[in-house]
């Protein structure tokens, strides 16, 4: 039977409820930029962003490229909406149910913690900074301070390296059933899906619909896995 004795995280659908702080930074962003989106609808703005960003896979140059040019906006650059979203994100950030009980737990439990987010990084410090979780973590890894991305192995062995765990004794959570999940898996550590409705399913060895289940896996499930 071995310890589990790490704990890694994905940022984006796994701690970080991107869906809901996309929803509320949009309806900010229109209204602090009404003057010259005043003639279009502010759900017709809101469900093309959503659209067009692609669940944050598309970079938002482009993203405000293509709604300038639909909604055939003149008085804005994107480059204004761009730098608007690079300042003014990390105020709209919303944590999952239960986020700091269960980061706090994994720390009491003399669990180390660790963040492995695709991403840019001022960007994605500024939201874990938002969220008020960046005390937990032992390690911080940004896919763009490191030169690696997820699903790249090297990503994963850096983080253990980092916290100086073993694969096999490590967890990572993620929503992402390729990126995160099967990827942590390919290189021993225990998967647990963060379950996402955007995917049908993933190859996991835990499933969760909730943060707080994490803990019961640790104390439970991961230590009898048949993969440690």
């Amino acid at each position: 039977m071995l310890k589990i004795e790490a704990v890694f995280f994905d940022l984006d659908g796994t701690l970080l409820d991107r869906s809901a702080s996309v929803v509320k930074f949009i309806e900010d962003q229109y209204d602090r930029f009404w003057p010259a989106l005043s003639l279009i609808d502010k759900q017709q703005y809101k469900s093309r962003f959503i659209e067009l960003d692609s669940r944050g896979y598309v970079w938002k140059d482009k993203v405000y490229s293509q709604l300038l040019k639909e909604f055939s906006i003149t008085d804005l650059k994107w480059e204004d909406l761009l730098e608007d979203y690079m300042t003014n994100f990390k105020h709209s950030c919303i944590g999952f149910p239960h986020l700091h009980e269960v980061l706090g737990n994994l720390r009491q439990m003399g669990v180390k913690v660790g963040l492995v987010s695709n991403g840019k990084t001022s960007f994605q410090m500024d939201n874990v900074k938002a969220l008020g979780i960046e005390e937990y973590f032992d390690s911080i890894l940004i896919s763009e301070a490191v030169g690696y991305r997820k699903p790249d192995p090297r990503i994963f062995q850096l983080a253990l390296d980092e916290l100086g765990v073993w694969a096999t004794n490590s967890i990572f959570v993620g929503d992402h059933p390729e990126n995160d999940v099967a990827a942590a898996r390919n290189v021993g550590m225990v998967g647990v899906w963060k379950r996402d409705d955007y995917w049908e399913e993933a190859e996991a060895d835990f499933i969760i619909e909730d943060l707080k289940s994490l803990v019961s896996i640790i104390l439970e499930g991961a230590a009898f896995n048949e993969r440690l």
